[in-house]
C-alpha cells in the first residue's frame, strides 16, 4: 500500500532507496542529592565527559578529507568550540557545587536556561542556533548516562541508504555523508538549522520537520525522497518509480549545466542585466562566495562577532575583520549590516535587559539598541569606516522604522567622520548608506527614507513575518507563513518602485531572493538586485538566463492586482511553465 510524508524540504534532490532508521531513545535525566563530600568527584565526572565530548568531536574532524571544503570543517569547529564555553563547562560544574546535584541534572538546567534565551531571540535565524546548543549537551549527556565513548551516533554500513532519524547533529550529518547515504529525513529542526544548512552545502537531498516519520516507514523498505518539495512516498508502484526515475536523471543534468554558468554574468533573454550577491555571516564564506562568482556581498551580518564571548569585540578587531572581507572581494562591493542583536538576546558581550520582554521580536533590537547604546554602536561605526578604505563598502542599518532613527545615524555618522578624519585616518567619505527595509511601517513610506538613503535592501523574512503577524519557526503557524500574500507582494513592489522614483538602487537580502521560484515574479516587478547564500547563486542565474523580463512583467501586473492567495500560486505557476526548471 502506498502512501505519502511531508515534511520541509531543505535541500534539493530526488532519491530512490532504501530506508534506514536509527532508533534514538531520549535520555531520561532524574535529580539525585549528591553527599557534600562527594560534590569534587562529581564535578570531575561532568568534566571528563565534557572532554570525551570534545576527544569524540576531533575524533570526526579528523575523519573529513583535507580536500573538503573548509565551512563544512566550521560545523564541527563549532561545536569543539562551544565545549569550551563557560555556559557549558563552568555553570554546571557551579550548580553541581551550589546544588549538591549529579552532573546530569545540572546540565539539564542549564540547557533549559539556554534554551529560554534562545527562544526569545527575535531573529530566526539566530533562534535556530538552540539547535547546536542542544546537539553538544544531548552528547555530553549521553556520555554521562552511558558512558558512550564511540565517535558518533550512526553506524557505518549506511551506503545508499536515506536515513530516517529523530535529529541528527552537524557531526552526524558530516558522518552520514562520508559513509554514502544517500539522503536523510528528521522528524525535527528547521530550515534554517545548521543540519539543513550543512545538507545543502554537502548536496544531500534532505527532508526535516517530518513528525512521526519512523513510526510509518519500516527498515529496508523502499522509499522515494522529493528534497524540493518536501516529500517522502513509501510503497510506490513501478509507474510511479519509473517517473521519479526520469525525474532523476532530468536533475543530473541540471546540476551540470549549472556549473557551466560559473564566471557568466546573470543575463535575462531580452538583454537586463541582473547582480547576484552573496549573504555571509563570517568571513571564512568568502570561498564559497567568490567560487559561484557572486559580483559582492550584499548581506554581511556582523553580529556573529558578538556572540559566544565575555566581551565587546574592540574597534580594532571589527575593523580587521571587516577589512579582510573588503579585501578578499578584491574590489567587488561588500555590504556590511550594523549589529542586528536585540537586548532579549543575552549575549555575553551585550547588554543585559533589567527584564525580559513580553514580545521580544517587537522590543529593542538592531538599530534601536544601537541608538539606545552608543558605547557599543560608536565602535563599528568607526571599524566599518576606516574598513571602507580598503575597498568599495556599503553600511546597511536594520529595522528601520522612522525618519528619526535615520536621521540620528546620518548624524552619527558625520560625527565619526569628523572624529576620524582629526584622528588622520584613512576612509570613504562618500560611503553609501542604506536601510533595510523589513517593516510594513518602512515598507510603506519607503518613499521617505529613498529620499534620504543611497540604496535599500529588502529583508523579506522579517517583512513577510510582521505583516502576516506569525513566527515561521512556530510550527502550528508555520502554515500561514506565505511570501505570495497579496499583501506582502504590494508592499514589496511599493519598496522597488519608491527607489525606482528616487533613481537609487533596491536589493532583496531575505530567503525569497535566493528561491528560483519567485525569480521571474521579482524580475517582472522590476528588481535586478539580489542577494542569497552562495550555494543559491547558479540556480538563481540559470532562471534569469532563461527569463524575459518584459514578459514577466506583463504577466506580474495580474499577479499584484489579484487577492486570491489560491489564484496567485496558480498565476505563478503559470508564469514559471515556460522552464521547469525555474519552479
Amino acid at each position: 500500500m502506498s502512501f505519502i510524508l511531508s515534511g520541509i524540504g531543505v535541500s534539493r534532490g530526488i532519491v530512490i532507496g532504501k530506508a534506514h532508521v536509527l532508533q534514538q531513545d531520549a535520555l531520561e535525566v532524574r535529580e539525585q542529592h549528591i553527599a557534600i563530600e562527594d560534590v569534587d568527584q562529581e564535578i570531575r565526572r561532568y568534566q571528563q565527559a565534557v572532554d570525551v565530548a570534545s576527544r569524540q568531536l576531533s575524533a570526526i574532524r579528523d575523519q573529513i578529507p583535507e580536500a573538503t571544503r573548509k565551512d563544512i570543517v566550521e560545523f564541527i569547529d563549532t561545536h569543539l568550540l562551544m565545549l569550551q564555553d563557560s555556559s557549558l563547562v563552568h555553570v554546571p560544574a557551579q550548580s553541581i557545587r551550589e546544588q549538591q546535584c549529579n552532573a546530569e541534572w545540572a546540565l539539564k538546567l542549564q540547557q533549559e536556561a539556554l534554551a529560554a534565551v534562545f527562544d526569545e531571540m527575535d531573529d530566526p535565524y539566530l533562534r535556530t542556533r538552540k539547535d547546536d546548543v542542544n546537539h553538544v549537551i544531548h552528547r555530553i549527556l549521553r556520555i554521562l548516562i552511558s558512558g558512550a565513548q564511540d565517535q558518533g551516533s550512526v553506524g557505518f554500513d549506511l551506503a545508499g541508504t536515506i536515513v530516517f532519524a529523530s535529529d541528527l547533529t552537524p557531526s552526524d550529518t558530516v558522518l552520514l555523508h562520508h559513509q554514502g547515504v544517500a539522503a536523510f529525513v528528521t522528524e525535527f529542526g528547521g530550515p534554517l538549522s545548521h543540519t539543513a544548512i550543512l545538507a545543502r552545502s554537502l548536496g544531500i537531498p534532505a527532508i526535516v520537520g517530518a513528525h512521526s516519520a519512523r513510526r510509518y516507514i519500516q527498515d529496508n523498505e523502499t522509499i522515494i525522497l522529493d528534497g524540493e518539495q518536501g516529500l517522502i512516498l513509501a510503497g510506490a508502484d513501478a509507474g510511479l518509480l519509473s517517473h521519479y526515475r526520469r525525474l532523476q536523471d532530468a536533475e543530473s543534468d541540471r546540476r551540470e549545466n549549472l556549473e557551466l554558468l560559473k564566471g557568466t554574468a546573470a543575463i535575462t533573454r531580452d538583454g537586463v542585466r541582473v547582480q547576484l550577491l552573496s549573504n555571509i555571516e563570517l568571513p571564512q564564506d568568502m570561498e564559497r562566495t567568490l567560487a559561484v562568482g557572486a559580483e559582492g556581498i550584499g548581506l554581511y551580518r556582523t553580529e556573529f562577532l558578538f556572540m559566544n564571548r565575555p566581551d565587546i569585540p574592540s574597534e580594532e578587531e571589527q575593523l580587521e575583520q571587516y577589512r579582510s572581507v573588503i579585501q578578499a572581494m578584491e574590489g567587488l562591493p561588500v555590504t556590511i549590516r550594523t549589529l542586528d542583536l536585540g537586548a532579549d538576546k543575552k549575549v555575553d558581550s551585550g547588554p543585559l535587559p533589567e527584564r525580559s520582554s513580553s514580545n521580544p521580536a517587537l522590543g529593542l533590537r538592531a538599530i534601536r539598541l544601537c541608538l539606545k547604546d552608543l558605547d557599543l554602536f560608536r565602535p563599528q561605526l568607526r571599524a566599518i569606516l576606516r574598513a571602507s578604505a580598503a575597498g568599495p563598502t556599503r553600511i546597511m542599518i536594520p529595522m528601520l522604522s522612522n525618519l528619526q532613527e535615520l536621521n540620528q545615524v546620518l548624524s552619527l555618522l558625520e560625527e565619526t567622520k569628523e572624529q576620524l578624519r582629526a584622528e588622520g585616518h584613512a576612509f570613504d567619505p562618500h560611503l553609501p548608506i542604506g536601510g533595510m527595509i523589513e517593516i510594513p511601517a518602512a515598507a510603506l513610506t519607503a518613499p521617505c527614507f529613498a529620499a534620504k538613503l543611497d540604496f535599500m535592501s529588502i529583508g523579506t523574512n522579517d517583512l513577510i513575518q510582521y505583516t502576516l503577524a506569525i513566527d515561521r519557526i512556530d510550527d502550528e503557524v508555520a502554515y500561514l507563513y506565505d511570501p505570495l500574500h497579496p499583501a506582502v507582494l504590494r508592499l514589496i513592489q511599493l519598496i522597488i518602485q519608491a527607489g525606482q522614483a528616487a533613481d537609487i538602487p533596491v536589493s532583496m537580502c531575505g530567503e525569497m531572493a535566493g528561491d528560483p521560484r519567485f525569480t521571474r515574479l521579482l524580475l517582472g516587478m522590476g528588481l535586478t538586485q539580489f542577494s542569497m547564500y552562495p550555494s543559491s547563486i547558479l540556480e538563481v542565474k540559470d532562471c534569469i538566463t532563461r527569463c524575459s523580463k518584459r514578459e514577466a512583467q506583463q504577466q506580474v501586473e495580474s499577479i499584484i492586482a489579484c487577492n486570491d492567495l489560491q489564484e496567485i500560486h496558480g498565476r505563478l505557476d503559470s508564469l514559471n511553465q515556460d522552464d521547469k526548471r525555474c519552479r
